[in-house]
């Protein structure tokens, strides 16, 4: 079978540059995959590791504990609890109540001790959960996300928050922070009931293998619309 192709130039070189940056953006989405796979992986691999001390934690730096348990011991300043709104597993809205913890060298990391409902968000209602005096907690390392654009603004009169924005709810209460993080406390019942910990979702959005797909049939597409408009025009033929 022979082939007689005449391809138009002009039509050809944008055909040619779309092409390539179509399987240039799969290909890039394949590399993602892989990334998060990755990701994913560690996160799993690090929650399930034996728990690490607050040293070990900041030798290693934030974002490689990320997901990771640590030990840490202090007191809680239960009085600058501040109080995360979102919804819970079910949909139904909820508090997480962020304290700080006081360390040995008057440092802090906030702790995420679970989450409660909106009716109890004055701690006299549940003054069984309010921790008092040196305690040990094991909790999740997370480095937690900023502030989006649309996240409304706090209410700092009531300590209600949007976002687990630490270093600004550290400065609205002059905490002095020993890192950045917050830290999830397991899921040890509280006397009481609430907080409830053990709140850590390890989840990832994973949709590259799908976006690696339709790049790479937007691609076989454009190919296919080319060498069909040529063969309609008499500029391909199979012989």
């Amino acid at each position: 079978m022979a082939i007689e192709f005449r391809p138009l130039p002009r039509l050809t070189i944008v055909t040619v540059i779309a092409f390539a940056i179509l399987i240039t953006l799969g290909v890039w989405q394949l590399e993602r995959l892989q990334w998060k796979r990755a990701l994913i992986a560690e996160a799993n691999a690090n929650v399930s590791a034996p728990a690490l001390s607050l040293d070990q934690a900041l030798a290693l730096g934030a974002e490689m504990v990320q997901y990771h348990r640590v030990a840490v011991t202090g007191r809680f300043d239960n009085a600058k609890e501040a109080y995360i709104f979102t919804t819970g597993d079910q949909g139904a809205p909820v508090y997480h109540v962020v304290t700080p913890l006081i360390l040995a060298d008057g440092r802090a990391l906030m702790i995420d001790r679970g989450t409660i409902p909106l009716t109890l968000r004055d701690p006299k209602s549940r003054t069984a959960g309010l921790p008092q005096g040196e305690h040990r907690v094991i909790g999740v390392w997370r480095t937690p996300d900023a502030a989006g654009m649309f996240t409304p603004q706090p209410d700092t009169t009531k300590h209600v928050w949007y976002s687990r924005d630490v270093r600004t709810i550290a400065k609205a209460d002059s905490v002095v922070l020993a890192a950045p993080v917050i830290v999830e406390a397991d899921a040890t019942p509280n006397p009481g009931g609430w907080p409830r910990g053990g709140q850590t979702v390890i989840q990832f959005r994973n949709e590259h293998l799908q976006y690696a797909i339709t790049w790479f049939a937007l691609a076989a597409a454009l190919l296919g619309v080319y060498l069909a408009y040529h063969r309609s025009h008499g500029r391909l033929k199979f012989r």
